[in-house]
């Protein structure tokens, strides 16, 4: 293999496929319970969805523009887009084989069925004739096109059907049908009993059948599904926006209507059908990906989410709870004898809910400060900052509008808080506020105290119950007065007057952990005790990237647990055969950041918000905190110990950036149920508080 920079460095986009591969890979294992495989195929697609929207579209663009700078692995633009396109044609068609060859025939031997219209016997026809005259005709529109009638400015990722049509006097042979996103992607049978399973028909397999009824005295000459991608990358200049919340509004309303980065069609499409709606959308062959099944498997989500067979899914389990709530010992008792580590899923985010249901009823809370990027549709911790601003206290929120796909619901959250009498902020012109933070200040008799909630994940109770993560609790004087001038610095005028404890991007995270890979070396280099463990989802920063490049040279051993796009390239002789890279894909998502450094046989442990991206390092308020606790250290070692123990879900980068499965020698060992199990031990033992 070359040594060569191009060698050294993994594309970003390609490595994301990688990932994504390790999702198909929990579809296709026939170890995991059924509707579990189905949930992982609907991500895949998800996953897809987004990367189309964003990665391929940004690439698009840059061609467009005729940009030929090269990434650090070498790929220019135009070359990275062509290899990803056939990347993504590979994975798709395994994809659907899985669908077709494995899921779909497997879940009708669990009488669960799909249905074709054609194939459906008389009695359940005349029921689904019925729907359609009564659920679906009355909000269908057919939409010709014609010089007098421009194409119509469909959706994006909405499902649609292109009309071939024939006819005396038309002025066009093609009408496009909106399948509304209002009606059921798959509609059920009629009176369906347990004994004969459940069995439906897809919808657009239902209004194919009918689609004739809505162009009367015409031939429908062949009627077929598509779909569209659309850029949806939003495009705000904060320097010019006098108000960003209406500014981002307005661009939403153009990002349904993007320029078409995709288009799918059924494998039924006809060439000639497919080469036009190419024209309408400009776009060229390559764009085009023809599929053997549903045009949208992620429409299948809520069928593997609800389908009442628990059989075919995970076992379901309660988290624990860390500490124990009475009357006479409140949160705040608990935290003052000693930080809380929390680990979710494992462990109940209903006690970060606790500690700020607590603050909001408390008299003695004077005030309240938290971040807020994702959170979820019927939020508690929102309905908890309103209700502590009106029993008076001074309640802050800084809250991303610009939050990916959340926009949105992060305007209306943004419009009842204020209203409420909330001091709503944007945070930094110019940066994204991804820290995940949360500060009190009570008044405890003489004294003013903080307490403050630091985590790797966002404050969304419903992905806590899905994502791993990890948060800290505490009351320790140094690390809530860093928090509270993080605050300053996100609502106020402040500069960044440098932090005792708390590392903050994009001021000085990179820089401080840049320090900690340096003092690695240095330990190394003085035959000194050395390591690093890093977990993280995504590793693509080039400085950061070189630095464990020279930390495994000067013979520092480096773990790397990295879910997702992971840029640097393990296991090459002379730059990084000192590095193993592993992912680990399963029943949750793997969202905790973890930075741990050996530091001469006294090791210092690091949780964070950021990956090791451009993105995270410096263009965006992160944090990056200390855990001092040494009870809570063990904790953290022991966790660390669990995921690198992990042969079952885990994989092992190759020198060429392929992933493949570790060979089990010994016992099997499952580190996500190994923290269900120890979750559920803990359950039944007295709830322990903090020591």
């Amino acid at each position: 293999m070359e040594t060569g920079q191009e060698s050294q460095f993994i594309n970003r986009g390609l490595s994301w496929l990688e990932f994504n591969q390790r999702v198909l890979d929990q579809a296709l294992d026939k170890e995991n319970p059924l509707l579990e495989r189905l949930k992982f195929l609907c991500i895949v697609s998800s996953n897809l969805d987004e990367f189309f929207e964003v990665r391929v579209a940004g690439l698009k663009q840059q061609v467009q523009q005729g940009s030929v700078a090269l990434a650090p692995d070498g790929m220019s633009p135009k070359s990275e887009l062509s290899a990803i396109l056939k990347r993504v044609r590979k994975q798709v068609d395994d994809q659907y084989r899985c669908w077709n060859e494995e899921i779909e025939p497997a879940l009708t031997s669990e009488k669960i069925r799909f249905h074709n219209y054609p194939d459906l016997a008389d009695v359940e026809r005349a029921h689904f004739e019925k729907f359609f005259r009564e659920r679906i005709f009355p909000v269908l529109t057919p939409l010709a096109i014609d010089p007098s009638h421009p194409f119509p400015q469909l959706l994006n990722k909405s499902l649609n059907i292109i009309v071939h049509l024939e006819g005396e006097g038309l002025n066009t042979d093609l009408a496009v049908v909106q399948v509304p996103r209002i009606l059921p992607r798959y509609v059920p049978f009629s009176d369906q009993t347990e004994e004969q399973g459940n069995d439906f028909v897809l919808l657009g397999s239902i209004i194919k059948h009918h689609v004739g009824e809505l162009f009367h005295g015409v031939k429908v000459l062949g009627s077929h599904l598509f779909r569209v991608t659309r850029n949806s990358n939003l495009y705000v200049d904060e320097e010019e926006a006098d108000n960003l919340l209406h500014a981002i509004e307005e661009e939403l309303r153009h990002v349904n209507r993007g320029a078409a980065v995709r288009l799918e069609v059924q494998e039924d499409c006809p060439d000639t059908i497919a080469d036009r709606l190419l024209d309408l959308f400009n776009l060229e062959k390559g764009d085009l990906f023809r599929h053997d099944g549903p045009l949208n498997l992620t429409r299948l989500m809520p069928l593997a989410l609800s389908i009442d067979r628990p059989d075919l899914r995970d076992k379901r389990f309660t988290p624990a709870t860390v500490v124990s709530l009475t009357e006479e010992a409140d949160i705040f008792w608990h935290i003052r004898k000693g930080d809380i580590l929390l680990h979710h899923p494992y462990d109940s985010f209903q006690t970060v809910l606790d500690f700020l249901g607590q603050a909001a009823e408390d008299p003695n809370v004077l005030a309240i400060k938290q971040t807020l990027y994702r959170t979820s549709s019927d939020s508690p911790l929102v309905a908890s900052l309103i209700h502590a601003a009106e029993n008076g206290k001074q309640v802050t929120v800084v809250i991303e509008l610009k939050a990916r796909f959340d926009e949105a619901a992060n305007i209306k959250w943004a419009r009842l808080m204020r209203e409420a009498g909330v001091n709503v902020i944007y945070g930094v012109a110019g940066l994204k506020t991804h820290a995940k933070a949360m500060l009190i200040v009570r008044q405890e008799g003489e004294v003013i105290r903080r307490y403050a909630h630091l985590g790797t994940g966002n404050y969304h109770p419903s992905t806590a119950r899905l994502y791993t993560d990890l948060g800290l609790l505490t009351a320790r004087e140094e690390l809530t007065a860093d928090v509270a001038a993080m605050f300053n610095i996100l609502t106020g005028v402040s500069k960044f007057p440098g932090m005792k404890e708390l590392l903050m991007a994009p001021y000085d995270l990179r820089e401080g952990m840049m320090e900690l890979v340096e003092r690695e070396i240095e330990h190394a280099k003085a035959g000194r005790p050395s390591g690093l463990f890093v977990k993280m989802n995504a590793l693509v920063e080039q400085s950061m990237i070189e630095a464990l490049y020279r930390a495994s040279q000067a013979g520092v051993k480096v773990r790397l647990l990295v879910r997702g796009i992971c840029c640097l390239r393990a296991g090459v002789p002379g730059i990084s055969e000192n590095i193993e890279v592993r992912s680990l894909v399963g029943r949750f998502l793997e969202h905790s950041r973890i930075m741990r450094f050996e530091n001469g046989g006294t090791p210092e442990i690091y949780l964070g918000s950021a990956d090791w991206m451009p993105r995270n390092l410096f263009r965006r308020v992160e944090t990056g905190f200390p855990i001092r606790n040494p009870r809570i250290q063990e904790h953290i070692q022991e966790i660390i110990d669990w995921f690198w123990k992990d042969n079952v879900k885990s994989q092992v980068m190759g020198p060429d950036g392929l992933y493949h499965p570790l060979e089990i020698t010994g016992e099997r060992f499952n580190a996500q149920e190994e923290f269900v199990a120890d979750s559920q031990r803990r359950r039944k033992a007295k709830p322990a508080t903090a020591q």
